[in-house]
């Protein structure tokens, strides 16, 4: 893929987590254009109330597994059971296939960068919901060795979530996000889970590597191979040693890793930045603001309507409306 593309797909994955703004832009000129968002910030775990949107948490970070069953075969259990995520399941595979197959729009690389965010999600979320549940409660939290979590769990009596019934895996924090733990819990169903970070994250970069590959095809069922060797060894080992509990630090690690010429594809300089001068959203609205106003009124320029932050914002409602109103009735599965 051309590094420009590349940076464009990127760019969306990432961008799931901190397009946190909603409601409509005005302009100057009487135009008007209404986005979405496609995140809360961290801070809102403590909020149920606010979590309670499944329009942001199911189609962009907690897609329904229907227990990895194909369309048309029930689980077992309540409806509850098809809405847990899991990891690469049959809804999974549909939405990639779809995002490959919708190539004729202006927003296709922005789309594909956001079903890698989702698709990736159903390896570090799995387990979980995007809906207020019992399953997402968690209790007895265990290190690498089977050992309590003593630290994990100080740190959560000093931050309100709610036990009763958490949204998604607010009842661990952070952990299901960090390459680099090994860990376990018990949910609130009493079954102990095991997890390992670096096997699940290896777990999804190869599919995603695989989707990209098949995408440049324009054939969602190509045989391709995975990532290839080093690659594969280094990112597996960057995975585990990078374990600074900061995610800005690690990403700047692996941004040192890229100028260094750490892969096969030789040294990249790469930056991101969600918001600010330099972001696509300072680009197309003129705006340095993190959180917009909503009386504001921005200046129209007819470049907007290419801009990569409206094409990433059409594609975030293209995905949307594709997962809730197409993919997941295949499936049985009826959500707002």
């Amino acid at each position: 893929m051309p590094h420009q593309q590349a940076e464009v797909v990127a760019y969306c994955a990432q961008y799931v987590d901190d397009a946190t703004n909603e409601g409509v832009i005005r302009f100057h000129n009487g135009a008007l254009y209404r986005r979405i968002c496609s995140a809360h910030k961290m801070l809102d775990y403590r909020n149920t109330e606010a979590l309670a949107s499944a329009r942001v948490w199911v189609p962009f970070h907690f897609l329904p597994g229907n227990e990895g069953l194909p369309a048309g075969q029930e689980p077992p259990g309540s409806f509850v059971d098809k809405m847990i995520c899991r990891p690469d399941s049959a809804v999974a595979q549909e939405m990639v296939r779809d995002a490959i197959l919708a190539q004729s729009s202006p927003y296709s690389l922005h789309r594909l960068g956001i079903t890698a965010h989702v698709y990736a999600d159903t390896w570090t979320h799995q387990g979980f919901t995007g809906t207020n549940d019992v399953v997402n409660r968690a209790k007895d939290l265990v290190g690498p060795s089977g050992e309590p979590d003593l630290t994990m769990m100080e740190r959560l009596k000093g931050f309100f979530v709610s036990s009763t019934f958490p949204l998604g895996h607010g009842a661990v924090l952070g952990h299901p996000d960090r390459p680099y733990l090994i860990w376990g819990y018990t949910n609130g169903r009493g079954q102990k889970i095991a997890r390992n970070n670096p096997a699940d994250f290896m777990a999804a970069f190869d599919a995603m590597y695989r989707m990209f590959r098949r995408y440049l095809l324009s054939d969602p069922h190509a045989n391709v191979p995975g990532i290839p060797e080093p690659d594969r060894t280094l990112i597996l080992s960057l995975f585990r040693t990078l374990t600074d509990p900061d995610g800005y630090v690690r990403h700047k690690q692996w941004l040192n890793a890229l100028a260094q010429g750490y892969f096969s594809f030789g040294k990249v300089e790469l930056s991101y930045l969600p918001k600010g001068v330099g972001s696509w959203k300072h680009t197309a609205l003129g705006t340095e603001k993190e959180t917009d106003d909503e009386d504001e009124i921005f200046q129209y320029s007819s470049a907007f309507l290419k801009s990569d932050w409206k094409l990433f914002h059409d594609a975030l409602q293209a995905h949307r409306f594709h997962v809730v109103h197409e993919l997941l009735p295949r499936y049985g599965i009826c959500t707002a």
